[in-house]
């Protein structure tokens, strides 16, 4: 049998000089809770004992109500287990006096209006996201993560949880985990900073929203790779910025188009190491253009390292924050492609004048990351785990790639050109001119494969459709399969 919900005292108003019974009172005020859905099938209610004191009245009243609901249907008692609301409610109960049923308050023309920036969030139906095997994009090897480790780090601290760890935390972060992070950070991506310069976020999604928050006023314009990080248009779109969409070519952002079009943003968003979704690289060239302008228009650059761990076509590129000595990039970076999606941290590293404008956005939006998590990944990372994993996953990674260029290869028939597959959990084939990419991905959802369309990374329409293949998350046999169903959906 289904345990029923715990019982708690309902917010019920007793008016002692109301002129009516307060048995009365109470058996309707439960009455209507239970039609309007506030009490559910099966919720118990409170005792009579701890009801009557919970509310000062006397027990025979409570008594009173029980036992008028109990026979109209609407509560039922079982011994041993007290008294719960009806699973069946009586079929006379949603009827009115003189017919008709219930319905919900009558329109008073009052609009029910919300932001137009939070009415642009909602884009085609996300039909890709429904489905956990290949090739879900972002997704990495949930199958090979040692969550025996990782469970004995958690539990060493939640065994040893101080009364400090379990108040309000550092909006900044755990600043052991911050130091491990530097470090890890100035070793394996040659970026310059400090443990004082890094902020621990809940994941790169809140990165990018503090970012907008923080750096633009709303109505000023950002630059936008084109196609780009559909995440990073929700961020800014809901801060209010002009997003403005800078092409996307073999060396990158085109920082000259980018002048062109918006020679006075305040903000340019790149994936410079592992552009998301095409995969290039950002040139040396581009990159010292990209900083150039910056530093002579007085803008800001949003580096997303988001997976930069994963190349495979030599060492990782070094970040481009690395080269910038105007200190004018704010570097992020996330655990969920490395660790687990879940976990929920990510971290940010910002120039050390903006710490001070960083830190309160980060306590406005969110306060702090949860503590225990922090706790455990300082001592993943600074035990070698972190590294270990690093290692282990970028072998394992390399092994799917093959195997997916393998299966598109052999299945796909030149129907599938692919790009962007030297690095990272992911890569792009772009599928013959004239075919809708969001319709082969709804017929690849429907036979259980995740296919992003390429077409909902742009803001501005492109040229030829694509889908986004994550082959970190799928086996080789589930990368077989999943080629083999997509080849049915062109």
């Amino acid at each position: 049998m289904t345990r029923a919900p715990a019982s708690f005292v309902p917010p019920v108003a007793i008016d002692p000089d109301g002129g009516v019974p307060i048995y009365r009172q109470l058996s309707d005020w439960f009455r209507r809770a239970i039609l309007d859905g506030h009490l559910r099938p099966g919720q118990r209610v409170p005792s009579t004992r701890s009801l009557a004191g919970e509310l000062g009245i006397s027990r025979i009243s409570v008594l009173s109500a029980y036992d008028q609901l109990l026979a109209e249907g609407y509560l039922e008692s079982f011994a041993g287990s007290g008294t719960r609301v009806a699973q069946a409610i009586p079929s006379d109960a949603w009827a009115v006096p003189g017919g008709g049923r219930r319905s919900a308050p009558p329109d008073r023309g009052v609009p029910r209006r919300i932001a137009g920036r939070a009415a642009g969030l909602h884009g085609p139906e996300q039909t890709w996201l429904d489905s956990q095997g290949a090739f879900r994009v972002g997704l990495p090897a949930l199958d090979r993560f040692p969550t025996g480790r990782w469970a004995r780090l958690l539990s060493r601290h939640a065994r040893q949880l101080a009364v400090a760890t379990m108040a309000y935390g550092d909006p900044a972060g755990h600043e052991p985990l911050r130091e491990a992070i530097a470090t890890y950070l100035g070793a394996a991506r040659a970026v310059r900073c400090d443990a004082r310069q890094v902020l621990i976020t809940t994941g790169s999604q809140q990165a990018l929203q503090i970012c907008a928050h923080v750096l633009l006023d709303a109505g000023e314009r950002a630059w936008m790779e084109d196609p780009g990080y559909p995440g990073a248009h929700q961020a800014f779109r809901t801060a209010g910025v002009r997003m403005v969409p800078v092409p996307v070519d073999g060396e990158g952002i085109d920082v000259g188009e980018g002048v062109r079009r918006a020679r006075d943003a305040r903000v340019a968003y790149i994936s410079p190491s592992h552009q998301f979704p095409l995969g290039t690289t950002m040139s040396a060239a581009r990159r010292m253009q990209l900083l150039a302008w910056a530093a002579r228009e007085g803008a800001w650059i949003v580096e997303d390292d988001y997976d930069s761990e994963y190349r495979f076509g030599g060492r990782p590129v070094a970040s481009l924050q690395g080269l910038d000595a105007g200190a004018r990039v704010i570097y992020l970076g996330t655990f969920s492609k490395v660790m687990y999606p879940a976990l929920r941290l990510g971290y940010m590293v910002v120039p050390r004048d903006l710490v001070p404008a960083f830190r309160a956005g980060r306590d406005a939006i969110d306060t702090f990351s949860a503590s225990l998590p922090q706790l455990a990944m300082a001592d993943f990372i600074r035990e070698g785990h972190f590294a270990r994993h690093i290692r282990a996953m970028r072998v394992l990674y390399r092994e799917r790639r093959a195997a997916l260029l393998d299966a598109i290869g052999r299945q796909l028939d030149g129907r599938f050109e692919v790009v962007g597959a030297d690095a990272g959990m992911q890569l792009v084939g772009l599928l013959p001119p004239g075919v809708d990419d969001v319709a082969v991905s709804r017929k690849a959802a429907r036979r259980g494969v995740s296919a992003r369309p390429l077409s909902q990374c742009y803001l501005e329409p492109p040229s030829r459709g694509g889908l986004i293949l994550g082959y970190g998350g799928a086996t080789p046999r589930q990368i077989e399969e999943g080629v083999r169903r997509l080849a049915r959906c062109f």
